[in-house]
């Protein structure tokens, strides 16, 4: 993840390369119902300026965060799942009745997985990008942003071309080790 980016711009062509290498991310019934909202170069600053207001960023460790010339909102529609899942070749599973058939909120998996995905498809064309909740500001970010009603908001994505090393100072958590395969691996039973 990188958290300390420079202020130039990402090409139109770049971003949509991206985008479109995070549409190939697993869907249930093709459903695809996720949505991203991209703010690029000033709009970027009215995103930051609802979420983290300027009196709580002069603590802010990541101070190059700031500069990410895109930040990509992603939004999971709970609605165009159950409209696929009416369809003819779904109908049969009930999961088109309500959003509460549904035994686990696909609209949120397949968000994630498409999120994740743009993620890899970001560093694959040289771009650094972090992912991170939007803690603050929401219902006015939404209102800012014209978003439908109904949305889940995952998360947001900074995207842009990474400062150097020098620059990219850790997070805290990544004094954490990661669990090992056999800490999560449990065959045949729990």
């Amino acid at each position: 993840m990188v958290r300390s980016f420079r202020p130039d711009l990402v090409a139109p062509e770049i971003l949509e390369r991206v985008v479109e290498l995070a549409s190939w991310a697993p869907s249930a019934g093709k459903t695809q119902g996720w949505h991203l909202v991209v703010l690029q170069n000033d709009n970027t600053q009215k995103f930051w300026d609802t979420t983290l207001p300027l009196e709580r960023r002069a603590s802010f460790r990541w101070k190059h965060l700031f500069e990410a010339p895109v930040i990509a909102l992603v939004f999971a529609d709970a609605q165009a799942y159950l409209e696929r899942y009416s369809e003819p070749d779904k109908s049969a599973t009930g999961l088109g009745e309500q959003v509460g058939n549904w035994p686990t909120p696909y609209w949120t998996v397949d968000a994630s997985f498409a999120t994740m995905q743009l993620l890899l498809a970001a560093h694959d064309v040289g771009l650094g990008a972090l992912f991170f909740a939007v803690f603050s500001g929401q219902a006015e970010l939404r209102k800012q942003l014209n978003v439908p009603d109904g949305l889940q908001l995952i998360g947001a994505i900074a995207m842009g071309w990474p400062r150097d090393q020098v620059h990219s100072e850790r997070g805290t958590s990544a004094k954490r080790a990661r669990r090992k395969p056999s800490q999560i691996m449990h065959l045949n039973s729990w």
